[in-house]
């Protein structure tokens, strides 16, 4: 089983980057704790990050046929993009949406998601450990299917 992190705008910045919302933890050593979590359950995890919308919509069409679950901070495209909602829609693998912060505790245009919709659940304010969450779901996800 294959579950494919992808990671938008500003995450290459996590670690420096208002740590009062974000914490300290870089990417980088978010992807090590996933990838310990997801040896321990026989799975295996791709990450990924860019700041380009249209990258985003690529990987998600790419990950039809290559990989069972999507976990997806798609950051502040979360809230504006269309394009990834129905790239989501499109390829018909699973998404976990997942957040740093908590997205409903915060300025009111972070309330909504364009992509909760189409997605099959949640993760928000639990700081690094949302990451591990989101293999947890994602995994759960699939053997359920």
């Amino acid at each position: 089983m294959k579950i494919l992190f992808l990671n938008g705008p500003n995450l290459n910045l996590l670690g420096t980057r208002q740590p009062e919302i974000y914490g300290r933890d870089t990417l980088a050593s978010i992807e090590t704790s996933v990838r310990e979590r997801a040896q321990a359950l026989g799975v295996s995890v791709e990450f990924r990050q860019t700041n380009d919308e249209g990258q985003l919509v690529s990987w998600i069409q790419e990950a039809r046929g290559t990989a069972q679950a999507i976990a997806l901070n798609a950051a502040a495209y979360t809230h504006t993009s269309i394009a990834l909602r129905d790239a989501i829609s499109a390829v018909g693998v699973p998404v976990v949406e997942l957040h740093l912060s908590n997205i409903h505790a915060r300025e009111s245009f972070r309330h909504h998601s364009m992509i909760a919709p189409v997605c099959r659940g949640q993760i928000s304010g639990f700081g690094a450990f949302s990451y591990i969450l989101a293999l947890e779901a994602a995994v759960n996800v699939c053997k359920t299917a």
